[in-house]
C-alpha cells in the first residue's frame, strides 16, 4: 500500500488504506477543520520536530472502555488517600507543556505546530485537561479530544508517582457519567494495557467509533466538568 499525499483539501483516504505500519498520509496541515475530519475518521496525527506531518491509522488499534478501566490496589490507596486535588481544563497550556517537556530528551511529537494546533482545538471547546494538583503544584496530567461519546487520549506525564494515573482515573468516571463509549489510545502501550486498555481491528474501532461519534443528544458533558 502507498502512502497518501494530502493537498490542500481537508479529506483523507480511508483510514483502511493506511499501509501496515499504520501510516496513511503525508503532509497536509494542522488545521482544525482538517483535524476534526481526522478524528472523526479514526486518523491522527503524529510526527517529530524534523518530520512533514505524518497521519496514521493503526491497526490494532489499542482502546479502554471507560467500565474496564483497571485500578490496582496500590492505585486505589492513593485516590482514597485524597491528597491530591484534580481539575478539569484549568491549566491546559501548563498541561500540554508538561507532556512534551517529559519526552523532550527522547523526542516529541508534541512539536510547537501540535501545540498551537490543540491550543486552538481548546479555544473551541475539543480538547481538553485533566489537571492533578499537589497543593498549588501541578504534579500531573493529561489531554486529549472529544468528539460525540468518544474521547481520543493524546497525551498524559507525571511530576509525582501516580499523577498520571490518578489523572486517568478521575477522566475515567467523567466520562462513565457521561455515558462515553470508548477513549482511544491510539497506539499499544503496556502502561495502558495494565490499566486496562486492550487492541481491537482497525474495522471494529471504526464501526465503534461511527457510533460514538454520532451518539450526541447535543449537550455538553464538559460544561458541568468540575
Amino acid at each position: 500500500m502507498s502512502v497518501f499525499l494530502l493537498s490542500g483539501d481537508p479529506g483523507f483516504p480511508p483510514a483502511e488504506a493506511a499501509n501496515p505500519d499504520g501510516l496513511l498520509a503525508v503532509g497536509g496541515d494542522l488545521s482544525p477543520e482538517r483535524l476534526v475530519v481526522a478524528y472523526q475518521n479514526g486518523i491522527f496525527p503524529w510526527f517529530g520536530s524534523h518530520d512533514p506531518i505524518l497521519w496514521w491509522s493503526p491497526n490494532p488499534r489499542l482502546v479502554l472502555y471507560p467500565d474496564e478501566l483497571h485500578v490496582s490496589k496500590s492505585l486505589a490507596k492513593v485516590l482514597r488517600q485524597g491528597r491530591f486535588s484534580v481539575t478539569f481544563d484549568r491549566a491546559f497550556a501548563d498541561v500540554i507543556q508538561g507532556c512534551g517537556d517529559c519526552r523532550r530528551d527522547g523526542g516529541t511529537w508534541i512539536v510547537p505546530a501540535m501545540v498551537r494546533a490543540y491550543h486552538r482545538l481548546h479555544q473551541m471547546g475539543l480538547v481538553h485537561s485533566v489537571e492533578v494538583w499537589d497543593g498549588r503544584k501541578l504534579a500531573g496530567g493529561l489531554y486529549g479530544v472529544s468528539l460525540g461519546r468518544c474521547f481520543f487520549g493524546e497525551s498524559m506525564f507525571s511530576c509525582r508517582p501516580n499523577a498520571s494515573k490518578i489523572a486517568l482515573a478521575h477522566l475515567v468516571a467523567f466520562l462513565k457519567d457521561h455515558h462515553f463509549h470508548l477513549i482511544d489510545c491510539q497506539v499499544t502501550s503496556n502502561h495502558l494495557k495494565r490499566m486496562g486498555a486492550r487492541e481491537i481491528s482497525r474495522r471494529r474501532f471504526l464501526r465503534e467509533l461511527h457510533h460514538a461519534i454520532n451518539d450526541n443528544d447535543g449537550t455538553n458533558p464538559w460544561d458541568k466538568a468540575v
